[in-house]
């Protein structure tokens, strides 16, 4: 019977809570809230849609994650992962079909969490994981060449050889202001943290402590509205950042539009899903505590439902912010909605501001997010691996690059699923067992063992196939040692009852020693043991051996009486009538 488990994290972490507490989750929450900022607007436009959209997100979806979720410490917002996908999204069908589709991807989450499927996303290979989020930086990083050179490019296309195209094209408009300021936002974003000195002035020490991007936004404003430097800001783009939250409202949609959605939701949601999970795995080893994978799906759900009435897009657990979190002292999910509150308090107060943030100082954001959310050693080291998990890899990779993360993802499942197959296959064996002189002789049936390892399913049922062959003879018995057998489905069971068939032809039968629960109970409930008959069942060779020597004794015992009784006969046969005497 289905009962739906709805248990929030929060709920149980609240037990207990102190001040100090309290003063560890508004701390951590505040921080995280400032790393948040630019990451939530440069992913935004990274995604097609306006920097408040991202910011939308990451106060209303990392709200109700952290206040709905599964995990304790796991920030949620809008995530590098989600910008190749929901790009091309936009890019095909619209703003309006893009919060559909995550709305429809909400309601796939909540289910998926609902009936306890959070587990299932485990299945999904390393590999496939590695070469789409590899894949995934690499589109991040060639979405911000425009933005980082100041090309003078209308409007970005989503395909990847189209990008090229389009930068070839374009190179003689480069703005060497802009690449200026990207060149020193990224200095600042990479090494801002490190420029803290111990037993230095206090204010550096306070000012070294905030986020590199944060420095970077705020230095790339002043450089545009103090100094003039002439390069294109959010203001010139997207006429800036309204200073509130939008009213909720349904995305306008046509059905004959949002028909074409599952594919796209079944994306949002499956990545989601994972790029989720994967962080809250993360949390778990930071904090030494198992979060609730299937809450933590019907968290994401909610948020992802509710989040595009008010404009935003997909949002998932994030591991920077999270890791931030955690480092900074965040205990409870609290920590995750003082997060969400900082930012909404930040586009009350400063989004007037925002207009002047540089285009180029976010793109090197997003340079450096790319540059870090990639495993680039993973590369070097496939030559340690199996040509299967290198192929699985590099494809998942090239087709994340070339065309789109929901081909990837498929392609890349498929792949892994036959690679398993053949790995199934390859690893199932058949050998014969030499049983001595004793069962080869002429005067009985000729004994054939063999035994199997491996699973018997569709894949290998090959190796069954290969017993009966036009060259060796069927013997009188065949016996199957199934002891190491740790799977049989209908196909591997189809395949012995030919055999079985082929045997019987010959006067032959099969006998089955020492199969385990789960093969032995498909062939009883099959019928295929009725088939066999009795004595064709063992617990060891030995039983079975024995079995067929008593068998052969009795065979050659009633044979030599057949043969005595027919002999007597012989020579007890009644005399010939006499011949008439002729009297």
């Amino acid at each position: 019977m289905f009962r739906l488990r709805f248990r929030p994290a929060l709920v149980d972490s609240l037990k207990g809570y102190r001040r100090d507490d309290l003063i560890a989750d508004v701390s951590a929450g505040i921080t995280v809230g400032f790393v948040a900022l630019p990451l939530a607007m440069a992913f935004g436009i990274a995604s097609g849609v306006k920097p408040e959209q991202g910011i939308v997100t990451a106060i209303i979806g990392g709200f109700l994650i952290s206040l709905l979720g599964g995990s304790r410490v796991q920030i949620g917002g809008p995530a590098g992962a989600f910008v190749a996908l929901l790009y091309a999204i936009a890019a095909r069908y619209g703003i309006a079909n893009l919060l559909l589709a995550t709305m429809m991807a909400g309601v796939l989450l909540f289910a998926m969490g609902a009936l306890r499927l959070g587990n299932l996303i485990r299945f999904i290979p390393v590999a496939v994981v590695v070469g789409f989020t590899n894949g995934i930086a690499v589109i991040i990083g060639l979405q911000q060449v425009r933005d980082f050179l100041g090309l003078q490019v209308e409007e970005m296309p989503a395909n990847f050889f189209s990008m090229v195209s389009t930068f070839a094209g374009a190179i003689h408009t480069i703005h060497w202001p802009a690449i200026v300021v990207g060149l020193v936002s990224l200095a600042i974003v990479a090494w801002w943290p490190k420029a803290t000195v111990p037993g230095g002035p206090a204010w550096r020490r306070w000012i070294s402590r905030a986020p590199g991007t944060i420095a970077a936004l705020v230095l790339g404003a002043v450089a545009v509205s103090v100094f003039g430097v002439p390069v294109e800001t959010i203001g010139s783009r997207f006429g800036g950042i309204p200073q509130g939250l939008p009213m909720p409202a349904l995305p306008a949609f046509e059905w004959s539009s949002a028909q074409l959605l599952a594919g796209p939701a079944i994306s949002i949601a499956l990545l989601c899903a994972i790029e989720s999970l994967l962080c809250a795995r993360v949390a778990d080893k930071l904090i030494g505590q198992r979060h609730d994978s299937n809450q933590e799906l019907m968290g994401q759900g909610i948020a992802n439902f509710v989040a595009p009435l008010f404009g935003g897009i997909a949002a998932t657990g994030t591991i920077a912010r999270t890791v931030t979190n955690v480092r900074t002292g965040g205990r409870t999910p609290l920590a995750g909605i003082f997060h969400a509150l900082t930012l909404l308090l930040i586009m009350l107060v400063f989004a007037p501001y925002a207009g002047d943030v540089p285009m180029a100082t976010l793109a090197a954001i997003l340079l450096y997010v790319a540059y870090n959310m990639g495993d680039w050693g993973a590369f070097p080291r496939l030559r340690r691996f199996s040509f299967n998990h290198r192929a699985l890899m590099l494809t998942t990779f090239a087709l994340t690059v070339i065309f789109d993360l929901t081909v990837a993802v498929q392609v890349g499942l498929v792949l892994a699923s036959l690679f398993f197959i053949y790995r199934i296959s390859d690893l199932t064996r058949v050998e014969r067992i030499d049983l001595g002189p004793e069962f080869a002789r002429k005067d009985g049936p000729t004994v054939r063992a063999y035994r199997l390892f491996g699973s018997l399913f569709f894949g290998s049922v090959g190796k069954i196939d290969a017993l009966q062959t036009p060259f060796d003879p069927l013997p009188g018995v065949m016996i199957l040692e199934m002891h190491q057998v740790i799977n049989l489905d209908t196909s591997g069971l189809e395949a012995l009852e030919e055999l079985r068939d082929s045997l019987r032809s010959g006067k032959g039968r099969i006998v089955i020693v020492a199969a385990n629960e789960q093969p032995l109970s498909l062939m009883r409930r099959s019928g295929f043991l009725d088939k066999l008959g009795p004595d064709s069942v063992f617990e060891t060779l030995e039983d079975a051996l024995d079995s067929i020597r008593q068998a052969a004794e009795e065979d050659q015992g009633k044979a030599a009486a057949a043969s005595e009784g027919a002999g007597g006969r012989a020579g007890h046969q009644e005399p010939p009538p006499e011949p008439p005497t002729g009297r």
